[in-house]
Formats: C-alpha cells, structure tokens, sequence
C-alpha cells in the first residue's frame, strides 16, 4: 500500500507530502487500521534491556520525523520499538526558510536545513501528555538559532528539565549541521563544560524525584579517528548514558551526479550507510560497551541494520529509509531480527 502511496506523495513538495503522510497514519491509528499499512506485526520475542530501559524491539524512529510530538500513536502502531521526537528548542522557531527539504531519489538520499523549526518544547510536552503512547519515548532537546553558543547550557538546561518527567531518556543535539556553530559543542572543553552542567543537573533531578531518565548525546559523522576518540573518552569520563551515531553528513560523497547535491544541508540516506557504520565501529572500540550506542545511518534493510549491530550498536534508528520504503522497512527490520 504504502508503495502506491509513495507515488502520489512524491508528486508533492517535499514537506506537504511530510505533513500528508503523517496525517494519514494518525488517521489509520485512530480507525485500528495501522496494521494495514504493513507494518511490524511482532517483534516481542526480542524485548532487550539498554540503559537502564526496557526496548520491545531494537528498532527505533530518530528523531526529525516527528519535531513537535504531534504523530507519536501514528508512528508507534507501525511496530517500532521506542520513538524519539523533536529535536525541540525552549522557544518555539520557524527555522530556516522554504525551500530546505529535497529529495535525492535516485541515490535514496535526503538533504535537510529545516533549522530546528518546532513548535517549542512546551507544546510537544502537552502532546506528549494527551496521548496514550507507553512505551520508551526519547526527547531530542537542542538550542534556539538565537542563543549564542556560550550560552547553549542554559537552553540545554531548560529542555533537560522540562523533558524529565515525560522522557524514558533526553538526547543533547550537539550535531546538527543546520544551526551556526552548534558542532563545536562536540570538542574539547566546549564538550566537557557542557557535559559537566548537565550531568550535576541530571544528578539533581535523579534525587529529587527518585528516577534515573539517561543522558545521550548524537554526535555528527564528520569526525576524524582523533576527534572520535577524544568525544568517546570525554562520555566515558562524564559517565554518559547512551551516544547516538550518527546525524546528518555535509559530505556529498555518493551524489554528485544529483543536481541536487549543491543544496546546503545535512545529507542522509543511504550514501551516509557506510561512514555513519565506520563511527560506530570506532565508537565501540574506544567504549568498549561500557556506553550503548544508538546506530543511525543509512538504514533501509535488514542487512543494513545488522551492520551496525554488527558494528557494536545495541539499538537502530531509521529515518530516511522510512521515507522511502514506508511501514515495509520497519516490518522487514524488526521481524528479521526476530528470527535472525
């Protein structure tokens, strides 16, 4: 079905045809209709246990796909076995301005500059509130374009806090490509200031409430072997709860021959497949698993995501290959993983 579909919602600007799909599936939901749409119909056979959390499935939605928690049953009658929303900001932001999503279609590729654009995190906290979802729910926490990057803790601070008593765990954006000087967060002491600040803050949320909710940071696929190392070895001495591998990739290895390839953005998509897997594979040999690590990147089949378990991550993410191959992929990934 969702083929069929796909036909029609790719003759539509790229982020109509987002919003079309995504209203269609909260419909097939409402109506007890999601099965129809092929996604998982099991998957309970390989339940794991991941930062403290209990995973159906190790199959994931990243976040992107639902920025404002506005489509959470939708998604999660497809199958997957926990979904992450935003990245959502403390003040609502437009983002950049339209056009800034493009398809890459023969190359199965998307490039992005959305911007964060978002409804702000009080909005998908109320959405977030009136659903019936239970299961794992991460929130993707990131800073307004406005915020200086000196002061990126506070905005980080405020989503951490808001997040807290809604969130299984919260992911540090740290790595999109589309908010100026967001990515120097990664490094060095910029890296440590800032995992020190929301590390005390997460140990003071935990004695106030009694909860433990994990701290995960997404780091970009535009690292040296050097720059990777150091990130790891600073999460291992922050005592970081999860690492998500990767964001979006400003390389344009894999499509040149597109005319679109000059659009400024991160790309994703099945040309960022094998770099996103090599810093999974240089993550695990510095963490040792003693960090999980979420693989994304390029997913759009089982076998792809049995490379990156393969890597060393204990979790997968799908996002592009969603939007190319539907319900289908999820169905494809979490009942092979099933079986395998």
């Amino acid at each position: 079905m969702y083929s069929l579909m796909r036909s029609a919602l790719f003759t539509l600007p790229e982020e109509t045809s987002h919003r079309v799909a995504l209203g269609s599936l909260d419909v097939a939901a409402s109506l007890g209709l999601g099965g129809l749409l092929g996604g998982a119909r099991s998957g309970r056979g390989q339940a794991l246990r991941v930062m403290g959390l209990e995973f159906p499935n190790a199959l994931g939605l990243a976040a992107g796909l639902d920025k404002n928690a506005d489509h959470i049953e939708g998604l999660a009658a497809l199958g997957f076995g926990f979904i992450e929303i935003g990245t959502v900001t403390p003040r609502p932001q437009p983002g950049n301005p339209s056009p800034r999503l493009f398809r890459l279609v023969p190359q199965q590729a998307i490039i992005n500059r959305m911007g964060f654009n978002n409804k702000g995190i009080d909005h998908a906290l109320q959405r977030i509130r009136s659903s019936r979802y239970r299961g794992v729910l991460g929130i993707n926490i990131g800073k307004n374009f406005d915020t200086p990057v000196e002061k990126a803790a506070d905005d980080y601070l405020i989503g951490l806090r808001k997040a807290w008593p809604l969130a299984s765990y919260v992911v540090v954006n740290l790595s999109s490509p589309n908010t100026p000087g967001l990515r120097t967060l990664q490094y060095g002491e910029d890296l440590r200031r800032l995992l020190e600040v929301l590390k005390r803050e997460q140990q003071t949320l935990q004695q106030t409430d009694g909860r433990h909710v994990p701290l995960v940071i997404k780091i970009a696929p535009d690292l040296t072997a050097e720059e990777l190392q150091l990130i790891a070895g600073t999460l291992l001495d922050f005592n970081i709860d999860g690492v998500i591998a990767t964001n979006t990739t400003l390389s344009r290895e894999g499509v040149e021959q597109n005319p679109r390839h000059q659009e400024a953005g991160g790309l994703s998509g099945a040309p960022l497949r094998e770099r996103s897997t090599q810093i999974i594979a240089g993550l695990h040999e510095t963490l040792q698993s003693r960090i999980p690590i979420i693989g994304v990147g390029g997913i759009s089949s089982l076998a792809d995501a049995q490379q990156k378990l393969d890597a060393g991550a204990s979790l997968l993410q799908i996002y592009t290959g969603f939007i190319y191959r539907g319900p289908a992929l999820v169905r494809e990934i979490v009942e092979g993983l099933e079986t395998a």
